[in-house]
């Protein structure tokens, strides 16, 4: 894979994947979409190190959860959180089309709540459909921590949504 046809499809494929899968980490569209180009630039000009090794949708997952996880570490959005936190405001919430288009919209909303370790495989396990032995590959974890993970965020979701029935949340 080299030329820019190859790239632009991969583009056209995965944006808003990449873009709804960075939102549910940083919680921030723009940083989300930033978060999502930055992963594109950076495939792009180190694709001559990626040999097909394996499948180009779950690199870009793990290359988005990386970028955002860094995020979610700099100085730009700790410096971000501060500023809201002192003068008490919330940054305007965009509304995110993406999130919204999900049937599961309240579900999302909770989501964003929870810790990012809880998210995190939530979005993998529901959203991504992905295997509990996918996600441990994926984060570098143990499958057992993934599944305590799971198990708590829905203990917490069911918290948040009580009165609200979702049958992958009840039965899972």
């Amino acid at each position: 894979m080299t030329g820019t046809n190859e790239i632009k499809e991969l583009m056209f494929q995965y944006t808003e994947y990449l873009i709804r899968l960075a939102y549910y980490y940083v919680k921030d569209l723009q940083a989300a979409e930033d978060i999502v180009q930055e992963v594109f630039i950076k495939f792009y000009d180190s694709q001559s190190n990626y040999e097909e090794r394996g499948e180009v949708k779950a690199f870009l997952t793990k290359m988005t959860a990386n970028k955002s996880k860094d995020y979610l570490k700099s100085w730009t959005y700790r410096k971000v959180k501060l500023q809201n936190k002192l003068f008490h405001t919330e940054p305007a919430m965009k509304s995110d089309e993406l999130v919204r288009k999900d049937e599961e919209t309240l579900i999302g909303e909770a989501i964003l709540q929870l810790p990012l370790k809880q998210r995190e495989v939530l979005i993998y396990f529901y959203f991504d459909e992905m295997t509990i032995a996918s996600i441990a590959s994926l984060l570098a974890i143990p499958e057992s921590t993934v599944k305590t993970r799971l198990r708590r965020g829905r203990e917490l979701l069911r918290n948040q949504l009580i009165g609200i029935e979702w049958e992958a949340l009840l039965n899972g």
